[in-house]
């Protein structure tokens, strides 16, 4: 489970956390969306897009909670944060280039 208090009552934090749990729930939703449009049309190119919203936003979402909740090292977080985000934005280009 999620530790809540780290937001404590400031609600400019609590809104930046709503935000992005909207964000990765509409990310989300579009991959399962891209993912059935693979799977109806066999195409490629949806497959990449679908696994590109999970790596853009999937990925860095599930690494701030663990920074959050286990304590990961913010550092590390970052960097594998990002190297997942590049990899999904390369994905969903080369999506796009098909």
């Amino acid at each position: 489970m999620v530790d809540l208090s780290a937001l404590g009552q400031n609600p400019l934090r609590v809104t930046v956390f709503l935000t992005q749990i909207v964000s990765v729930g509409l990310g989300l939703a579009i991959s399962y969306y891209a993912y059935q449009g693979y799977r109806r049309n066999d195409s490629r190119p949806m497959l990449f897009i679908s696994v590109g919203f999970v790596l853009v936003l999937g990925i860095p979402a599930i690494l701030a909670i663990a920074l959050y909740s286990f304590g990961m090292n913010r550092m590390l977080a970052g960097v594998l944060s990002q190297t997942f985000q590049i990899l999904g934005l390369l994905s969903i280009l080369y999506a796009i280039r098909l």
